[in-house]
């Protein structure tokens, strides 16, 4: 079993997209995730992410890594570890991957039947997967 994060300190999590990367944040305790946005990395880039993350001050960054179905890294697990690098190069944070199959269309699913429409489904659905991906982390601590 895994440890909580410290007394106070959040976790931050990453659902990281082609152009967009949907950023969550744990509450201090380490029990609920929630969705905070997503950073449009060909608009704000990369020093926004990391003005983001660094808003919240987490004891560590979850980045959700894109495993198939079959449990193997395919050619988006290879992008998203490579960004990943880039990502450490700007934070003083220690990065794990986690699992994020099916969470991006766990969270459409989830849009769509809380009545958002497609536009705001948009907006949205990167930062509630990045939510889904760190509410799995933290239960997975728990035991």
């Amino acid at each position: 079993m895994g440890s909580n994060p410290a007394a106070g300190r959040r976790l931050v999590a990453l659902d990281v997209g082609g152009r967009r990367v949907g950023v969550a944040v744990s509450d201090e305790l380490g029990l609920i995730a929630s969705p905070v946005e997503s950073v449009d990395l060909q608009r704000g880039g990369i020093d926004q992410l990391v003005a983001v993350i660094e808003r919240y001050d987490p004891e560590r960054v979850i980045i959700g890594l894109p495993i198939g179905m079959s449990g193997r890294e395919g050619p988006q697990a290879a992008v998203v570890r490579a960004f990943a690098e880039r990502l450490a190069t700007r934070l003083n944070r220690p990065i794990t991957f986690w699992d994020e199959r099916l969470t991006t269309s766990m969270a459409d699913q989830a849009l769509i039947e809380t009545g958002h429409r497609r536009e705001r489904r948009k907006q949205l659905v990167d930062a509630v997967a990045a939510a889904l991906i760190l509410q799995s982390y933290l239960d997975a601590q728990r035991g």
